[in-house]
């Protein structure tokens, strides 16, 4: 099927059809009916993520953020068949190498970029009692959780949301671990029991913003432009960084957060970012700040710093 031609015709974005995918869908879909004035529908991909999941296979967050997610490829290969004008992801399952034919037309206001605890009785993960069993699909959350020597019991999760915390209401788990921005989308922040501060856990790369990708050299590149937020796209650019620079010689777990902050002469950015051994023994950290202007390269320079400081030595995840 061939994209449409007429600027009248309706937007096709695609999405997953998990609730959290629609939604973030259906977040892009109404700012390109706000702003462009163009009708939009959504059209639901299927993705070998969603078989395997209801197939019951384990899905978990890769040990560096930025390997390919596996919700991402069906959303392009339909992208590029021109089934859909455009794709929506979650920015952290972007890998960070170039797609052929597909860019990254904008990334729209960011969400809060770090991860809260659900857990029972409205605990926090520093008053579970020892031995306490908590739920996570992610390396960097179970690396940096045991760095903080609470002794807690971390296992594997998989599911959307409401499977998670299900988890947690039936008793089987005292807690999980997830990110604080697929609970605002979704409407459900009142279950979060604690936000967690970045000193404790970094959130991953990219982690709170969206991805909206078209064909490279489709007209509607342009128009979607407008939809960029610069100074969500200006963090997500230096975590991206940060992961790019590490993956080329660390595979250990990576969490990095950016925020923009006042400065001498206008504003900074401030990166902050850490590589753990899977036991949380073993961390590199690193932060620092730079113009606004480029981003990348702060990243990058920190990812530099951080291998010299033996970053590329940390065992990584096993596979």
């Amino acid at each position: 099927m061939s994209a449409p031609d007429s600027t009248h015709a309706p937007v096709r974005v695609g999405t997953r059809r998990s609730l959290l995918a629609t939604t973030q869908s259906e977040t892009v879909a109404a700012m390109i009916r706000e702003r462009l004035g163009r009708e939009v529908e959504l059209v639901e991909v299927t993705t070998d993520g969603d078989r395997s999941q209801a197939a019951g296979t384990p899905l978990v967050e890769s040990t560096t953020a930025g390997s390919t997610g596996v919700f991402v490829g069906a959303l392009r290969d339909a992208l590029l068949a021109g089934r859909v004008d455009v794709a929506v992801h979650s920015l952290k399952d972007l890998p960070t190498y170039p797609a052929e034919g597909i860019s990254l037309v904008a990334v729209p206001g960011r969400e809060d970029s770090r991860d809260v605890v659900v857990a029972r009785d409205g605990l926090t993960l520093g008053e579970l009692p020892v031995g306490s069993v908590v739920g996570t699909g992610s390396p960097r959350r179970v690396a940096q959780v045991h760095a903080l020597g609470l002794g807690l019991e971390l296992r594997g999760v998989r599911g959307n949301v409401d499977t998670r915390i299900g988890k947690v209401r039936s008793g089987e788990y005292d807690a999980v671990l997830l990110a604080r921005a697929g609970l605002a989308r979704l409407g459900r922040l009142d279950e979060v029991t604690e936000v967690l501060d970045p000193i404790q856990v970094l959130p991953a790369p990219g982690q709170g913003a969206l991805a909206v990708e078209c064909r490279t050299g489709d007209p509607l590149a342009a128009a979607l432009a407008d939809l960029d937020d610069p100074r969500a796209r200006a963090c997500v650019e230096a975590e991206r960084a940060v992961l790019a620079t590490l993956e080329g010689g660390c595979s250990a777990p990576i969490g990095a957060m950016a925020e923009l902050v006042e400065g001498e002469d206008g504003d900074e950015l401030w990166v902050r970012a850490v590589a753990l051994s899977l036991d949380g023994g073993l961390a590199v950290r690193s932060s620092a700040a730079g113009p606004v202007s480029d981003p990348a390269g702060l990243g990058a320079r920190l990812a530099a710093e951080m291998l010299d400081d033996g970053a590329g030595d940390l065992e990584a995840a096993p596979t």
